[in-house]
């Protein structure tokens, strides 16, 4: 009786090379049509707000948008404000729909679980996908807003005025800039993960779309009422209007380092249940 020997499986072949891995995701996100679309409907944001300003006569207004009029830096950050919302949420959720739910109900997660990938890698790929979409949304209405406001809106001696009436440099303005679109990524990497997490359960991308946003909209329901103040610190869109507060001098970042403390828990929860749900999804 003759015996063969086992195939050795090749080290080499059981494990893909991180940086391929996030490099497809990227390829993969960015070729699909509603991912383009999604980031020039983005883009379009400052514009239209510029053009209203000054259609507007630039007779300003209360809040951002009026503070807007006459000092265009405060445009990207105006549009960040009005975008995380609800805009934003939606880019980032879709992006997330299409990371697990969507790959389940076109079969291709299936593929994906099978091949020479731990699941645990498997979604920190997935995360790194979503991540990429919020930041390039962030970024194309950050650099939008600023070449927007400095061209249509103009600024004031090319720097920019704070809320608090003190005059700040070129260079501290766009400081302020970053700041803000960093502080707006952090938000939207903690939907990101609530989005993934829920992407996890279903393979209809719609009902991820449905539950994410529709959780949003509780959210801002329930911090709306005086009598449930006590839940504002555990809601998620607490603290989404803090944006503004880097326009103030000297700058406040209470509000802003709360909400980001609050985002890191929910970015924690939802990438959790993600991971622990993958490692038990049958392929």
């Amino acid at each position: 009786m003759t015996f063969t020997a086992a195939p050795v499986a090749d080290p080499g072949r059981t494990t893909a090379p991180l940086g391929r891995l996030l490099a497809a995701e990227v390829r993969w996100v960015f070729r699909r049509p509603r991912t383009l679309v999604t980031l020039g409907l983005f883009a379009l944001i400052p514009v239209l707000i510029a053009i209203g300003v000054v259609v507007a006569d630039r007779s300003g207004g209360g809040g951002l948008i009026g503070a807007v009029a006459g000092n265009g830096l405060v445009l990207p950050v105006a549009a960040l404000t009005v975008t995380l919302a609800l805009l934003l949420p939606l880019a980032v959720a879709m992006a997330a729909a299409d990371a697990i739910a969507g790959e389940a109900a076109v079969g291709t997660l299936r593929g994906l679980l099978l091949a020479p990938v731990s699941r645990l890698r498997l979604v920190g790929v997935k995360a790194f996908g979503v991540l990429v979409v919020a930041f390039a949304a962030a970024l194309v209405i950050a650099v939008v807003g600023v070449l927007a406001g400095m061209v249509v809106v103009g600024s004031a001696d090319g720097g920019m005025v704070t809320l608090s009436g003190t005059t700040l440099g070129l260079g501290a303005g766009l400081a302020r800039v970053a700041l803000v679109t960093i502080w707006v990524v952090g938000q939207l990497a903690a939907v990101g993960a609530v989005a993934l997490a829920v992407s996890s359960l279903t393979e209809h991308p719609l009902v991820v779309l449905a539950s994410v946003l529709g959780g949003l909209i509780a959210f801002g329901v329930l911090s709306a009422i005086p009598a449930l103040d006590w839940l504002q610190p555990w809601l998620l869109t607490s603290g989404w209007s803090a944006g503004a507060d880097a326009l103030r001098y000297p700058i406040t970042l209470d509000a802003m380092g709360s909400s980001t403390l609050r985002a890191l828990c929910y970015a924690a929860i939802g990438i959790g249940f993600t991971i622990w749900r993958m490692q038990r999804r049958d392929a």
